[in-house]
């Protein structure tokens, strides 16, 4: 996270991503969370480097770790174009280590505490595991489909405009690559979990990111999953590795969870098996309405592309203006806008509301867009006869989204 802020700054996505849109496309719920104004954001990312430094010295651990979660949350709240899987990941992994004392030990807060039991409750450290298996289960189980195991896509799309030699793009190298990529997400946390097998195990995973990284410009994502997976290991590794004379640790008993500690566990454990299985209550396909795609571990799985233009219409004097979502949202904004529906809805509702201050009091909303998913022809995506203006918000089924129609899918 420290490499990540310097990256922010250095790149200037402080002022891409917070300063230059006019408008944001906010998460249901979360409409009160907006940038902050002036220098603010550039101050809150100042505290998050801060913070994360602060937590890699084990210093004012507990404090530096919340703030962080709480800045870091906050920033990837404000738009729904900032949403990485990653992303998402983060926010849990600093969440679950505000409670995590993972400064018993190797810290500056052991230093200035005069700590000397470095040993943590089990607990501590199989919540973490838990919730890096979850990424990799999840992500297994999102690739069961027909486009990933019969297609290779979006894998072959990818490797065709990628700079790699001529066998890579062909499609029994995507094909094969994407069968691998989903048996290695679906079967290496447990791999990880089993002693005979773990060490093998983490060689796969280090040399699975490290070519994706390779291969796709995905960001911090491959080095992060691989700096988390030593959780999987004896927790007393760091020890023998870095102080080979020390002592070995006392196993002994843990004590056990206070109720509302296990009522807590129960209720995070729950939500993250539950959550990603939310698609299972909606029609269609996922990947092309994403009606519970975020926030499900579905990666790499899409290629899409759209294109989206708006009629505004006076119903009392039938005038119509043609709209160019591009005068009014940032390249970034405009290309994620066109293919996702919940976003294409909120600014369908930001050109009723600018419409209805220009004494427009009833305007329609209609909107042409066309939509590509993983290497197919591009296809009507909306209604063009449906009033978004009058559609709700809401995690409801969006019937105003049409279907993949079969010509696309074969």
């Amino acid at each position: 996270m420290v490499v990540a802020v310097v990256r922010y700054f250095l790149n200037g996505w402080i002022y891409s991503q917070y300063l230059e849109p006019t408008l944001t496309f906010t998460y249901l719920g979360f409409d009160w969370v907006r940038p902050l104004p002036g220098i603010g954001m550039y101050v809150l990312y100042v505290v998050l480097g801060v913070c994360a430094l602060a937590v890699v010295l084990g210093l004012f651990y507990r404090t530096a770790m919340a703030v962080f979660f709480l800045c870091f949350t906050y920033a990837h709240l404000i738009d729904k174009t900032l949403y990485l899987n990653h992303y998402y990941l983060f926010s849990l992994i600093a969440f679950l280590m505000i409670f995590v004392p993972a400064n018993r030990g190797f810290s500056l807060d052991a230093r200035r505490k005069g700590w000397t039991d470095q040993t943590v409750h089990p607990a501590a450290i199989w919540v973490l595991r838990f919730q890096v298996g979850v990424v990799y289960f999840f992500a297994g189980v999102a690739k069961f489909g027909s486009d990933w195991l019969l297609r290779g896509e979006p894998l072959r799309t990818w490797l065709i405009h990628a700079d790699l030699p001529p066998v890579f793009s062909t499609n029994e190298a995507a094909l094969a690559m994407s069968w691998a990529g989903a048996l290695f997400d679906l079967t290496v946390p447990f791999f990880l979990l089993w002693r005979r097998t773990r060490s093998y195990a983490f060689v796969a995973v280090v040399l699975f990111h490290a070519a994706t990284a390779f291969l796709f410009p995905i960001g911090l994502f491959p080095w992060v999953m691989i700096a988390l997976v030593p959780i999987f290991f004896e927790p007393e590794w760091p020890r023998r590795v870095f102080r080979r004379d020390a002592v070995p640790v006392e196993k002994r008993p843990a004590k056990p969870l206070a109720p509302g500690v296990r009522a807590a566990l129960v209720v995070f454990v729950a939500f993250q098996l539950l959550w990603p299985l939310r698609h299972v209550a909606y029609a269609g396909n996922d990947l092309w309405r994403e009606d519970a795609f975020r926030f499900s571990w579905k990666v790499m799985l899409v290629e899409k592309a759209g294109y989206a233009r708006f009629r505004v219409v006076d119903p009392e004097t039938d005038h119509t203006w043609e709209v160019d979502p591009g005068t009014r949202l940032t390249r970034v904004q405009e290309h994620f806008m066109a293919y996702q529906p919940d976003m294409i809805l909120q600014f369908a509702h930001h050109l009723r509301d600018e419409w209805r201050t220009k004494g427009v009091p009833n305007p329609e909303v209609y909107a042409h867009v066309r939509v590509s998913l993983n290497g197919r022809p591009s296809t009507i995506f909306v209604d063009p006869d449906v009033d978004l203006a009058k559609q709700r918000r809401g995690y409801a089924a969006k019937p105003w989204v049409l279907p993949l129609s079969n010509a696309s899918i074969d």
